[in-house]
């Protein structure tokens, strides 16, 4: 379980390098996301290519494997990173009583902005698509 452990560390701090070395607007865990992602679809090449005689089983994200399992030990602990945060909230009600009603304009403002987006971006998506001859 420390190898798998290790690689999700591994592209987690080289995410943040990455963010903060070249002062990037994208948080350092979701770049090291993406290059964790990245080394999944390269490892799932070479072994393609290689016909199977390659095994990486540290990169292995299948439920069973160890990368699989260390996802889920971690993501059934993931309530806990929240008590930081409600901790934090409880900490600044202060702020909340005196900023409220700003605060929960600018939460929904920013959910409807986020629901228009998708809409228009699936709108976008299914006209780019569009509908085949055969499913009309």
């Amino acid at each position: 379980m420390l190898k798998p452990i290790a690689v999700l560390l591994v592209c987690q701090l080289l995410g943040e390098t990455a963010a903060r070395g070249l002062a990037l607007p994208v948080p350092g865990p979701v770049i090291g996301l993406l290059l964790l992602f990245a080394m999944l679809l390269a490892r799932d090449r070479l072994i393609a290519r290689s016909g199977a005689r390659i095994a990486l089983p540290a990169l292995d994200a299948a439920p069973a494997a160890p990368l699989g399992r260390a996802a889920d030990a971690l993501l059934g602990v993931l309530g806990l990173l929240f008590v930081p945060a409600g901790v934090g909230v409880v900490d600044h009600l202060g702020l909340f009583a005196a900023h409220g009603i700003g605060l929960a304009a600018v939460l929904v403002l920013s959910m409807l902005a986020t629901l228009l987006a998708t809409v228009f971006v699936f709108l976008a998506v299914a006209r780019l698509l569009g509908p085949k001859g055969d499913e009309a």
